[in-house]
């Protein structure tokens, strides 16, 4: 073999070593793509002088002051910095709130590890005249609620209904139940940090709350990559 050949051939191994470096280099520095969560609800672009500056107001679950199963004040207010999951029943119900409930402990559950600590949930009673702070305190400690993490609620109905309607955006057509006197929602609700809608899932379906878990480790990813541009910015 003359020397050109051999040349050739050590060049070629060179490369080969040297490839994998270099699309590693590559990959830190390129920017990657990464598929947010959609947000619910009515928006607003920002304009400057009549122009879009680019940026997006998203609808956001509005603060009310509701009563937990201590007796305690509760706004939004005190779950700033957590994400939450939220949904509404009532613990008379004999068809889809056990169900929910079960889901709900199930969640609780499968997010019980500490790097999940700033998940939050969050039950609102539909029938405040019996569900009061008492009552609730009692259904959440027969279910093994973690009151650390999971806070019912009761208070004004009127209060609860709107919140319902107009802050978690529910339709009363798609949870009337002819066998219960009480209007009720089966959707669990996922909240980011900033109490905007990111996701409704089936709180009756097993598949859906499983697809939720992997909502919430998407928004945990896309909460990280946000602090990382601020880091470099």
């Amino acid at each position: 073999m003359n020397k050109s050949s051999d040349g050739k051939k050590y060049f070629l191994l060179f490369a080969l070593l040297l490839a994998p470096g270099l699309v590693l280099i590559f990959l830190s520095k390129s920017d990657h793509s990464f598929i947010t969560l959609p947000y619910y609800g009515p928006k607003q672009n920002i304009l400057v002088n009549g122009a879009s500056k680019g940026d997006t107001i998203y609808h956001t679950i509005p603060d009310i002051s509701l009563l937990n199963q201590f007796g305690e004040e509760v706004t939004m207010a005190d779950f700033q910095g957590k994400f939450v999951v939220a949904n509404f029943f009532f613990t008379r119900s004999s068809t889809n709130g056990p169900i929910m409930m079960k889901q709900m402990s199930r969640l609780q559950w499968m997010l019980e590890d500490p790097a999940y600590e700033d998940v939050a949930f969050l039950t609102h009673t539909v029938d405040p005249n019996n569900d009061t702070p008492t009552v609730l305190l009692a259904y959440g400690e027969n279910e093994g609620v973690d009151f650390s993490r999971w806070t019912f609620v009761t208070g004004d109905s009127e209060q609860i209904h709107e919140q319902s309607l107009n802050g978690y955006l529910l339709s009363l057509d798609s949870y009337y139940d002819p066998r219960e006197d009480v209007l009720h929602s089966n959707m669990f609700i996922l909240l980011d940090k900033e109490r905007r809608i990111r996701g409704y899932y089936d709180g009756t379906s097993s598949k859906e709350v499983d697809d939720l878990v992997t909502d919430i480790k998407m928004l945990k990813k896309e909460e990280s990559l946000k602090d990382s541009e601020k880091v470099r910015s």
